[in-house]
């Protein structure tokens, strides 16, 4: 099982942290690029056509502004791609949520929230999970340890 989280500049790399820190909590392989589909969309293209024969299974696309790095591979690769908009100067974040998310009939991007790394993890992990038994049970247990989180929280408030 194999992620590639695709960068649409180093800026971007805070956001791939988050990724990764859930990736490797759950013994998932990844690679890391930066590929701009603007500044060179050629290589978007190179690396699109190319993921699934590399063993690529979900590819997590994270970018800001126009934010069309997730739209372009999308537009390329039959696997799943997860886009995670990222905060920029302009419109909090806005501009490329709606750019991530805005996508046409045919080339579907699932999209989490803005800066959302770890979500955007989470959903690679649930769709690996159907393949792979082992991470649905991983991924249950996560769940609990979530929910375990907030009612030690809820113990703390009203002790």
């Amino acid at each position: 099982m194999k992620v590639s989280i695709v960068m649409g500049s180093i800026s971007d790399k805070e956001i791939s942290g988050k990724v990764i820190k859930i990736l490797e909590k759950f013994g998932v392989d990844y690679e890391t690029r930066v590929i701009s589909a603007h500044r060179t969309p050629y290589k978007a293209l190179e690396f699109a056509n190319g993921a699934e024969e590399n063993g690529i299974e979900v590819i997590i696309a994270i970018a800001g502004k126009a934010a069309h790095l997730a739209g372009i591979i999308a537009g390329i690769t039959p696997l799943p791609v997860i886009g995670i908009p990222a905060k920029s100067s302009t419109m909090d974040g806005l501009d490329s949520l709606l750019s991530v998310v805005q996508m046409p009939k045919g080339v579907p991007v699932a999209t989490v929230a803005i800066d959302g790394g770890e979500n955007g993890a989470l959903l690679a992990v649930q769709m690996l999970s159907i393949k792979y038994p082992e991470l649905r049970k991983k991924f249950k247990e996560y769940k609990k340890e979530i929910a375990e989180e907030v009612i030690m929280m809820d113990r703390q408030i009203n002790s």
